[in-house]
């Protein structure tokens, strides 16, 4: 009997670890969604909120958080516990193992708010609200839910992993940080219709996104916090049956999701949208959440058909109608989904609560409206305190240290402003060494070279001069599609045009390129990759460079290109110092 009662510990150790340790994961989830759905001038900036929001909150949870959320306390609030010191001691070693999984869940809610409140917020100001919800405001309505004492969880309230207790209270502290903090400069026109302000890496966006769906499987599947039970000396393994399930329903709750999000963008942008697709996947997770362990994988997957037409009317929503300015779509995935998700299980929940018989049935299950009313209830309380808390927190914050950076900030970039970097991009960096400045005894430093002795100069005859003042020196400069660059290059060559000068650039007509949707805002203007051929002619004609491009170039549709032509005061030709004419011509070598 006490083997058994020492290995189930050790393994239900072993499966909650491993759940948190995934749970943690999920930070660089979001950082990489958050990143992804954001400009690049402010990717270090969400990077370190994200790093903030788990250090920060680890460090207050354990402080005085833990002991408000777990101690038995009464309804409303746990006992004070500072630093965990009573919990420790008197639940012994097996405690560890709680206070970690709690405390990941803690920064996971905390970190939801970032992308809401991305590119405008002051760096200080994000601190002290991480700090707040992680010490006091998740930890109290953690406590009303998950704690025996709280009193949802004595009403029956059944939130299985946090749809309402960690991504609800998230969404709606979201909500809230973003209505006050407004919108980033040039989201609404002067008519209040939204602006479409895409996102610099939608791989990056999508790698998040698998992140998250990978680690949601800890996140779920873990909080049963066990895989077996010792009853009456026989080893039960019911436990894992139910985290089975949990995977099962998780899955097909997110992968429906994510198909209903494509078809419906399909259908109403006429193009699938990639961005909100895979906040659809998240949404679809969201929801699953609350009752991943009662539903069925038919109820599963209804229930994440449903999250995937939320997502798309929330957060056009939120965006068009609110005028709440939410970069990355966390309140929709997030306070939209989260109290879906924990409604709809008052609707579709069929399985025990951790038992063997059936102890709640949803309403379609005949279960009845209390269990409906009693999530309803729940998600309105929860939802109430959190906006309540939540607006003071923020109002506080905006009137004395300030919620937002200038204006100037935010148009340059809250990298270079808050953090002293230019770009966390380190391919976008100059990588300039000063020879004075090298102490790397491997770099071989060629010295200087005289430039009277290094360009053997030619002296040009006068004859050649006044050739110069014959002949008219032109650039062409000349913008066409990538596919058609060969073909131009080829052209050019072929009427004795050798020397150019290739750019790849982004650009658009009058046309501000083709319409497009980002999230459901048309966005616009429309960048288009081209190609720009500059050539500086003066003994081809410039007649016959500009016909040749149009007949190469020519499709007869929009987009096909434009031809610049320029007057050239003067060109020198730096090896041999030769000017006008003469620096244009080969020379035999």
């Amino acid at each position: 009997m006490e083997n058994l009662t020492q290995l189930s510990y050790g393994v239900n150790i072993l499966w909650t670890l491993i759940g948190a340790a995934l749970v943690f994961f999920m930070q660089a989830g979001f950082a990489m969604v958050e990143t992804g759905f954001t400009r690049a001038k402010n990717a270090g900036n969400i990077i370190m909120k994200n790093l903030m929001d788990f250090s920060i909150g680890t460090v207050v949870f354990w402080f005085i958080g833990f002991g408000i959320m777990q101690s038995a306390g009464n309804g409303f609030i746990g006992g004070m516990d500072l630093f965990i010191n009573k919990g420790l001691s008197e639940s012994g070693y097996t405690d560890f193992t709680t206070v970690i999984f709690q405390t990941v869940f803690c920064a996971t809610s905390a970190t939801i708010v970032s992308g809401a409140m991305a590119e405008r917020t002051k760096f200080s100001s994000y601190c002290v609200y991480s700090l707040i919800i992680s010490l006091i405001i998740y930890p109290i309505s953690g406590h009303w839910i998950w704690n025996a004492n709280g009193w949802l969880a004595k009403m029956g309230f059944h939130d299985f992993a946090g749809s309402t207790a960690v991504h609800m209270v998230g969404g709606a502290a979201a909500l809230v940080g973003a209505k006050i903090l407004g919108p980033r400069i040039g989201k609404y026109d002067k008519n209040g219709n939204p602006r479409a302000i895409p996102g610099h890496s939608l791989t990056l966006g999508a790698l998040g996104c698998f992140i998250l769906w990978f680690a949601w499987f800890g996140f779920n599947g873990a909080s049963t916090v066990a895989m077996f039970n010792v009853e009456d000396g026989i080893l039960s393994a019911f436990p894992a049956v139910v985290a089975s399930r949990v995977f099962v329903t998780t899955n097909l709750a997110a992968a429906s999701a994510t198909v209903v999000t494509m078809l419906f963008t399909w259908i109403k942008y006429k193009k699938p949208d990639v961005s909100m697709t895979l906040n659809g996947s998240l949404a679809g997770l969201v929801a699953i959440t609350a009752g991943c362990d009662m539903v069925t994988p038919a109820g599963a997957a209804i229930i994440g058909a449903i999250a995937g037409l939320l997502i798309v009317v929330g957060v056009e929503f939120v965006d068009k109608v609110l005028k709440i300015d939410d970069p990355v779509g966390a309140i929709g995935v997030h306070f939209v989904n989260g109290a879906a998700g924990t409604i709809l299980t008052g609707l579709f929940a069929y399985y025990s609560e951790g038992g063997v018989e059936i102890t709640k049935k949803g309403l379609f299950y005949g279960g009845g409206f209390n269990f409906f009313g009693v999530q309803c209830l729940g998600v309105i309380s929860v939802i109430a305190w959190v906006v309540v808390t939540m607006t003071v927190v923020f109002l506080v914050i905006k009137k004395t240290i300030g919620l937002r950076v200038s204006a100037h900030e935010e148009i340059v970039g809250l990298d270079i402003e808050e953090h002293g970097i230019s770009s966390s991009y380190a391919d976008f960096m100059p990588s300039i060494v000063a020879a004075s400045d090298s102490t790397d005894k491997n770099v071989k430093i060629e010295p200087a070279v005289n430039v009277d002795k290094a360009v053997p100069v030619k002296v040009v005859s006068s004859e050649s001069s006044n050739k110069d003042d014959a002949v008219k020196i032109t650039k062409i400069s000349i913008l066409c599609n990538q596919t058609k660059f060969e073909e131009l290059k080829n052209a050019l060559n072929n009427i004795g045009v050798t020397g150019i000068t290739v750019s790849n650039v982004l650009g658009c007509g009058v046309q501000k390129g083709a319409t497009k949707f980002y999230r459901g805002a048309p966005i616009d203007m429309t960048l288009r990759p081209k190609v720009q051929v500059d050539v500086v002619v003066a003994k081809v004609p410039v007649a016959q460079v500009i016909e040749t491009a149009k007949n190469t170039l020519y499709t007869g549709k929009i987009g096909d290109g434009k031809i610049f032509v320029y007057d050239v005061e003067n060109v020198v030709k730096v090896r041999t110092g030769e000017e006008g004419f003469d620096a244009l011509q080969g020379v035999d070598e």
